[in-house]
C-alpha cells in the first residue's frame, strides 16, 4: 500500500541561499551591537581588573590617567612614563599602588655583571608618585664621588648631611631577597632614597646600578613591620578622584553606568548601554551625548568592523544573485555559497 504522505519537495526542505546569508546578516549584526553595547570599556588587561580611575580605552576612567596604562597586543599591561613602558605586575584599589618591574634593573640572575641601566622617572605633574615604602640599593659606587656610609655613625657625626649619604650598612644589602649570597662579597652595597629623578641620574653615574625592593603587606595590621616582606619591584601609589557624579554614575540604583570624560573636552561622561550621558545612565529627563569621538575605541572598533563585514556581505550577495540561476532554492554547483 502506498504512503499517504506525499513527498514534499526539495525547495520546501532547504533554505535559499538568499534566506540563509539574510539570516547570517542579521545574527551577525545583532551579536556585534550587543556586544558594543555591553562592553564600553575593557575591564581587564592579562588577568589584571581595570577599574576607575584607570582605563585602557580612551575616553574611561578619569582624564588624568589618560593614556597612562597601555594594554599590549600581546594582552599585556604596561605602564607608560617618561622614561619608558613597564609592565604591570598588580593593581591594589584597596590600598591604591601599582606595583611595575624595570627590566633594566639588576636582578639576583646578574649577581656580580652589572649591566648598563637608566634611571626610572615619573612625571611629577600626574597624579602618580613613587612610594616611600620602596627601598633603592645602589652597587660599586666610587667612594670619591658617593657618600657610602653606615648610616646610623654618620648621621650622629654629620646631621645635616644625614639625607646625603648612601647607607652601607642597611639590612637589606646583607639580606637580598631571595638571593642573599648573590654578591659574594665582591660587589659593595648601600641603600638611598633620591628625593627627584635627577638625584637618581647622579647616583647612576657613580654606581655600577641599582634596584628597586619595596616591602608588601602580607598581615591585616599594615602598619606592623612584622607584617612585611621585601620583593622586587617598584612600588607607585596613585590617587583616586572622587566626585559626586561618578558615585552617582556607578550607584547600582541609577544605572550601573562607567565613568569616563569626552575625548574633546575631558569632560565628565557616565557611559551606559543606551549612550553617554552627563549625569547618570536612569535620569530621563537628559538627552543622551552624541558628539563624535567619546564612545570607547574598543566601540568603535567593533562598529566599524561589523559595518564592513555587512557591506563586503551585500557585494557579494549582489555579486551571486547576478550569476546564478533562480533555482527555487535548490543548491546547486552554480549558486552554491559554501
Amino acid at each position: 500500500m502506498d504512503s499517504i504522505f506525499l513527498p514534499r519537495p526539495i525547495s520546501e526542505l532547504k533554505l535559499s541561499s538568499y534566506h540563509c546569508f539574510c539570516l547570517l546578516i542579521f545574527i551577525l549584526f545583532n551579536f556585534i551591537h550587543a556586544e558594543a553595547k555591553a562592553n564600553p570599556c575593557r575591564t581587564s588587561c592579562g588577568g589584571i581588573p581595570i577599574n576607575y580611575p584607570f582605563g585602557i580605552d580612551d575616553g574611561c576612567g578619569s582624564p588624568y590617567y589618560r593614556h597612562m596604562l597601555v594594554c599590549s597586543d600581546q594582552d599585556s599591561l604596561e605602564l607608560r612614563t617618561p622614561s619608558g613602558r613597564y609592565a604591570v605586575r598588580s593593581i591594589s584599589y584597596s590600598d591604591p599602588h601599582i606595583l611595575v618591574s624595570d627590566p633594566y634593573m639588576w636582578n639576583c640572575q646578574d649577581r656580580d655583571n652589572f649591566r648598563s641601566t637608566r634611571p626610572f622617572s615619573l612625571d611629577t605633574s600626574t597624579h602618580f608618585s613613587l612610594s616611600s615604602q620602596n627601598d633603592y640599593l645602589f652597587f660599586n659606587c666610587s667612594e670619591d664621588n658617593v657618600i657610602v656610609e653606615p648610616r646610623p655613625i654618620f648621621c650622629e657625626r654629620f646631621p645635616d648631611r644625614c639625607d646625603s649619604s648612601c647607607d652601607s650598612s642597611n639590612y637589606l644589602c646583607r639580606h637580598l631577597p631571595e638571593c642573599s649570597a648573590a654578591l659574594g662579597g665582591r660587589a659593595s652595597c648601600c641603600s638611598y632614597y633620591p628625593k627627584a629623578t635627577e638625584s637618581l641620574r647622579l647616583m647612576l653615574k657613580y654606581c655600577a646600578s641599582y634596584t628597586s625592593i619595596y616591602w608588601r603587606n602580607v598581615g591585616t595590621n599594615e602598619n606592623s613591620p612584622y607584617n612585611q616582606v621585601p620583593e622586587y619591584g617598584i612600588r607607585v601609589d596613585f590617587d583616586i578622584p572622587v566626585t559626586t557624579r561618578c558615585l552617582q554614575c556607578q550607584d547600582p540604583n541609577k544605572g550601573s553606568g562607567i565613568c569616563g570624560f569626552d575625548t574633546e573636552t575631558q569632560n565628565f561622561l557616565c557611559l551606559c548601554n543606551r549612550g553617554n550621558v552627563t549625569s547618570y545612565c536612569k535620569d530621563h529627563d537628559i538627552s543622551s551625548h552624541k558628539k563624535a569621538g567619546v564612545i570607547a575605541g574598543t566601540v568603535t572598533g567593533v562598529s566599524a568592523a561589523g559595518a564592513l563585514g555587512i557591506g563586503a556581505g551585500i557585494w557579494y550577495l549582489r555579486k551571486v544573485r547576478a550569476k546564478a540561476p533562480v533555482t527555487c532554492g535548490v543548491q546547486s554547483n552554480e549558486n552554491r555559497l559554501f
